[in-house]
């Protein structure tokens, strides 16, 4: 038995118990994959990390991101969550104002910007919904598919059936039936992305929603790659200012977090937010 390191950070938010927690393990690299999953369920958070050392030349840090029930190539809140421990736990960045994040999808930039981490969406693939699973998508959301504006599934490294509804609030009225969506496994996604815009006026110019039952998380209060997904939607159909935005997520859970987009010139997407450490000391593995 010995001990290492650990963190429960709060993302897209500066109020602690708020956003979306990460539980991350700092130096995790002697720890095995299944004890990895052991403690992820163990957490049962959405995602728990691990801090390794790197193996690719350029990065900071390996991470190695695992659901309740199995370990992802990449997610999005845990990344945010996982470079503020980072740094609190003394990782220098080889890079002044830039980390660079080993993990399964590769080598992923985060910009340090003042008190907001910024990832870049790895590139997005889309792919069409087929009419029936659009209809069972709808039941799944307790809508009806004339309430789908577009749809696509997204794959970022999750694959999220990303989805825009009428507003924002139809966004917070949606009455998800869990046992539904999971049926939509077989599609190959890691779940439900819903959004919807919000008029002039409005605090945030986007509201989203994300399911990912199968992944033993049947909301999740702030998602990072579901973010990355709506933003490549957002960009691709020309639905906002080509700057960029801010998101909310997370009221119907009373988890509220702000996701703060930026459209670059270059194609590329930056998702990021505001983290918090709630909890830190150490466990024991």
């Amino acid at each position: 038995m010995r001990t290492v390191p650990f963190q429960q950070v709060d993302v897209f938010t500066a109020v602690p118990f708020k956003g979306n927690p990460v539980a991350v393990v700092l130096e995790g690299g002697e720890i095995s994959p299944a004890q990895m999953q052991a403690i992820a369920r163990w957490t049962n958070l959405s995602e728990t990390t691990f801090l390794c050392a790197p193996t690719a030349g350029g990065a900071d840090y390996r991470l190695r991101i695992f659901t309740p029930k199995r370990e992802l190539p990449f997610a999005g809140h845990p990344t945010l969550g996982s470079a503020h421990a980072a740094l609190r736990h003394g990782v220098a960045p080889r890079t002044p104002g830039r980390l660079v994040q080993e993990c399964g999808r590769g080598l992923i930039e985060i910009a340090i910007d003042g008190e907001r981490l910024f990832f870049a969406v790895p590139a997005p693939t889309f792919r069409d919904v087929e009419p029936a699973d659009l209809a069972r998508v709808a039941d799944a959301l307790s809508i009806t598919v004339a309430d789908i504006t577009r749809a696509a599934i997204i794959d970022v490294g999750p694959v999220w059936l990303t989805l825009q509804v009428e507003s924002g609030e139809a966004v917070t009225a949606l009455r998800p039936r869990m046992e539904k969506l999971a049926a939509l496994a077989p599609l190959g996604i890691t779940g439900v992305n819903a959004f919807g815009l919000f008029g002039p006026g409005a605090a945030t110019n986007v509201e989203v929603r994300s399911f990912a039952p199968t992944e033993g998380v049947p909301e999740d209060p702030v998602c990072g790659s579901g973010n990355g997904c709506v933003a490549a939607m957002i960009r691709r159909e020309g639905l906002l200012d080509d700057r960029g935005y801010l998101a909310s997520q997370g009221r119907c859970l009373g988890r509220e977090g702000l996701v703060s987009v930026r459209f670059v010139e270059d194609g590329a997407i930056w998702v990021g937010g505001q983290t918090v450490t709630c909890v830190e000391g150490s466990l024991t593995v």
